[in-house]
């Protein structure tokens, strides 16, 4: 609801809006990758890129079954996502919408800032795909997992009782 939203809430308000809450759809840079536009040396904001990636796999029309992300993207990531697709495709991006909660390290969000990030790979070459898959189906999808010790040493001996259960 727009009458909900403050302006400068989530990030500073910029004099370049016509309304401060517009997304950017061409962020002008100076460093890292960058594109020359008729606007800007710059490149594509977040929202942009996924809506291009998505236009770019999945033509002609711009749209998947199932798009994904942490319930922290809904607004404002997916809601502007939508918003480009329908300007574009006449279409909302995807046909189901799952957001998953946070995945936390004993008991913290897991975040590059924290530097508790967990490779997926990594912690399949530490546990094995198949304890990481149980510990990760242990917990409902809108509910907060808690990547402990104890978490994984919980799911690699369920895998080990399953798998006991199979060889009998």
């Amino acid at each position: 609801d727009v009458d909900d939203l403050i302006a400068g809430a989530r990030i500073a308000t910029s004099t370049k809006k016509e309304n401060p809450i517009d997304f950017t759809l061409w962020k002008k840079t100076e460093e890292g990758i960058k594109f020359t536009s008729p606007w800007s040396e710059g490149r594509p904001g977040w929202h942009t890129e996924c809506c291009v990636m998505i236009d770019t796999i999945f033509p002609p029309n711009g749209k998947i079954d199932i798009h994904g992300g942490g319930y922290d993207l809904k607004f404002p990531h997916h809601e502007n996502e939508i918003a480009q697709a329908k300007a574009r495709h006449n279409n909302s991006i995807a046909n189901y919408w799952l957001h998953n909660n946070f995945i936390n390290v004993n008991n913290e969000k897991m975040s590059k800032s924290l530097g508790n990030v967990f490779l997926a790979k990594d912690l399949i070459d530490q546990y094995g795909g198949e304890t990481l898959r149980l510990a990760i189906l242990s917990a409902p999808y809108r509910q907060p997992i808690n990547f402990t010790d104890t978490t994984m040493d919980t799911a690699k001996t369920e895998i080990a009782k399953i798998k006991n259960v199979y060889k009998q």
